[in-house]
């Protein structure tokens, strides 16, 4: 086995302290356990960000919304200058005519226009220019940002919902499995695991970057299982799993690969904690080979069998 470098760091960016056990820097979702407060709201207001990350559901509640009130604040406007300034309209009670102000409105904004209603005098024409001209930035924006939703490369990899403790060579790893349930095909996939845990007497915490069995490959059509070999090299050496609990580890693992399909590069990561590691347990194998072809069994990625540890 090649000779193995221990790397230590004081920091990764998530602070050094933490003053309670079973604290989290990374959830499971890749998602950091780390809120900014007391933010002036305009310095954290960052709408492109919210538009683009939001689900997809609020995204379109969010242009439907937007969509009906500016077409409602038109009608009104409308209604305040007299809908006798927009010519065609039957309308008798005031609800009837500003139903037929907010259509024409909505036929205003998308520069659409059956022609029925039209603008008449200078403030309905003004008016409608106006709305003309904002229907054109608002659907040139939304445009832009529907395109900037589907364009964003997001990876979705599976991590194994348990790390483990199990046999390797002749000595134990720890190890956890991945895999991209997706059909796009991600290359040079490369991952680094690391380590935080608490120092003796302190609430400070150590970081340390672990070497793995191996930290690339070219392709990722199947599942890779993530191995640190715990040897004498190893922060872990000689730990048992009292001390992960004592010392409040936390494994991070962080996940770059190049996308085929977007042709750009995507990252994902998440963490265990203790009570996410099981030991003297191995991952059951999750492939079979049938007509010429190999299938992955996903749905065996959280598997394992029990064993006894070396």
């Amino acid at each position: 086995m090649a000779k193995q470098k221990r790397e230590t760091f004081n920091d990764f960016g998530l602070g050094e302290k933490s003053s309670s056990v079973g604290y989290r820097a990374l959830n499971k979702d890749g998602s950091f356990n780390i809120e900014k407060i007391n933010i002036p709201f305009f310095e954290r207001l960052n709408f492109f960000h919210s538009l683009v990350t939001m689900k997809w559901s609020h995204f379109f509640l969010f242009v439907l919304l937007v969509y009906l009130v500016v077409n409602i604040i038109f009608a009104s406007i409308y209604s305040f200058i007299g809908v006798e300034k927009l010519t065609g309209t039957k309308g008798i009670s005031a609800l009837d005519q500003f139903m037929e102000a907010f259509f024409f409105s909505a036929q205003t904004i998308t520069t659409l226009g059956y022609g029925r209603i039209a603008p008449l005098g200078l403030s309905a024409n003004i008016v409608a220019a106006i709305e003309s001209l904002l229907g054109l930035l608002f659907f040139a924006l939304a445009t832009g940002l529907l395109y900037g939703r589907f364009s964003k490369p997001i990876s979705k990899i599976k991590y194994s919902e348990k790390a483990v403790i199990a046999p390797y060579l002749k000595i134990n790893g720890f190890m956890f499995r991945i895999v991209n349930p997706q059909r796009n095909q991600l290359l040079d996939v490369e991952i680094n695991v690391s380590v935080s845990m608490k120092r003796k007497g302190t609430n400070l915490r150590n970081f340390h970057i672990l070497q793995l069995e191996r930290e690339k490959v070219r392709f990722f059509p199947s599942l890779w299982t993530v191995v640190h070999p715990i040897n004498d090299k190893s922060p872990l050496f000689g730990l048992s799993e009292a001390d992960y609990f004592k010392k409040d580890f936390e494994f991070i693992a962080m996940l770059k690969a190049f996308d085929e399909s977007s042709g750009q590069m995507v990252y994902s990561r998440s963490s265990y904690k203790p009570n996410e590691i099981e030991w003297g347990q191995k991952f059951i194998y999750a492939a079979k080979r049938s007509k010429g072809k190999t299938f992955i069994d996903v749905s065996k990625i959280n598997e394992t069998s029990k064993v006894v540890l070396n």
